[in-house]
């Protein structure tokens, strides 16, 4: 299906000014377009790219001619004038026909969460007069714990990748500052040679919505990431990746071209030493983040640290990690303890 000038503008919001990872703007997105497919479906509207255009500059140029759109009794000609004269019977039935789908409560949560943000910039930038969203609850999701593997497990994993050549010493250099660092996969692949800090220990993180903050590596995570870069200036096939011109934008960890790896090649070498380590193959990168959390605060860290660390902008987002803490204490003390459990 076309897209609509309206959906486009808002596709352009998303990314230029909201700073949505290209993930999140696609799926928003896909879900607008959904909508969009419905309300063609339901009113048997063809879409016309010339009156749609023209329905969104109307509407972008003028508000006083928001309400000269609707003809009478005849109501929207155009799907653009449908969108931006919704109201919460309009969104309901839609809903519905998404329950009716068998989507995820998370899935269905996302599909609302779209149409909150489309509304609400759409009444900011004057081509709706009301937002329909106001009206419509979000239905409540079940808190899912986050996953997160052993120590011991975590160790098995980082032994895996072999350290004969630069891409084995590569692998073990990413493995080690994910769990290292609790950084997302995509902020990892995303980071360049001169984010890494060597002296200071750090590494400088563009986080969603393009804030940066400083995360501090460990030891082990340094002296692999030391060897790998050793191993990248000593290896003539990647001479020039690091060079002077280059290293501005030069990304830390390489192809074996030399280029930016992407997020789906990191899950494929984790796939691997996950088989090599024989370890639970449903472990994802987002994994590591999840033990990273976790076993930082079964040691001691104060919850606002941890917050720090992950990039969070909601405490609440971090205080997940809190209840699979108490968890897994509560676990170790009915374990341990002589008077735990009723006999």
């Amino acid at each position: 299906m076309s897209t609509l000038p309206i959906t486009d503008s808002f596709a352009s919001y998303l990314t230029n000014e909201r700073h949505f990872s290209p993930y999140t703007a696609r799926c928003y997105g896909a879900d607008l377009r959904q909508f969009v497919e419905y309300l063609v479906d339901e009113a048997g509207i063809t879409i016309e790219q010339g009156a749609e255009r023209e329905a969104f500059q109307r509407r972008s140029n003028t508000a006083a001619g928001q309400a000269a759109l609707v003809v009478g009794s005849i109501g929207p000609k155009t799907i653009t004038e449908m969108i931006c004269a919704a109201d919460a019977d309009t969104i309901r039935p839609f809903l519905a026909h998404l329950s009716e789908q068998s989507y995820s409560a998370a899935t269905m949560a996302r599909k609302i969460a779209t149409l909150r943000s489309f509304y609400k910039w759409a009444e900011r930038r004057g081509l709706a007069t009301v937002n329909p969203m106001t009206l419509i609850r979000t239905p409540r999701q079940s808190k899912r714990l986050p996953k997160a593997i052993t120590v011991e497990q975590v160790e098995r994993l980082l032994a895996a990748p072999g350290d004969a050549d630069v891409l084995g010493r590569r692998d073990r250099a990413m493995l080690e500052t994910l769990y290292s660092t609790g950084i997302r996969v995509s902020e990892l692949v995303g980071l360049n040679y001169l984010d890494l800090d060597v002296p200071g220990e750090a590494l400088r993180i563009r986080g969603k919505g393009k804030k940066e903050r400083l995360v501090p590596l460990g030891t082990h995570a340094l002296a692999a990431i030391r060897r790998y870069m050793d191993g990248v200036e000593a290896d003539t096939k990647f001479a020039q990746c690091w060079n002077a011109e280059r290293r501005g934008q030069a990304p830390l960890f390489v192809n074996k071209h030399g280029g930016r790896l992407s997020s789906r090649s990191v899950r494929r070498k984790l796939d691997k030493y996950l088989r090599e380590a024989g370890l639970d193959p449903t472990i994802s990168p987002h994994t590591l983040r999840h033990s990273f959390a976790t076993h930082l605060l079964d040691n001691g860290a104060d919850l606002r640290s941890v917050q720090e660390l992950l990039g969070h902008q909601s405490l609440s987002t971090t205080q997940v990690y809190t209840h699979l803490s108490t968890q897994r204490v509560r676990r170790a003390y009915d374990e341990a303890h002589p008077r735990a459990e009723a006999s």
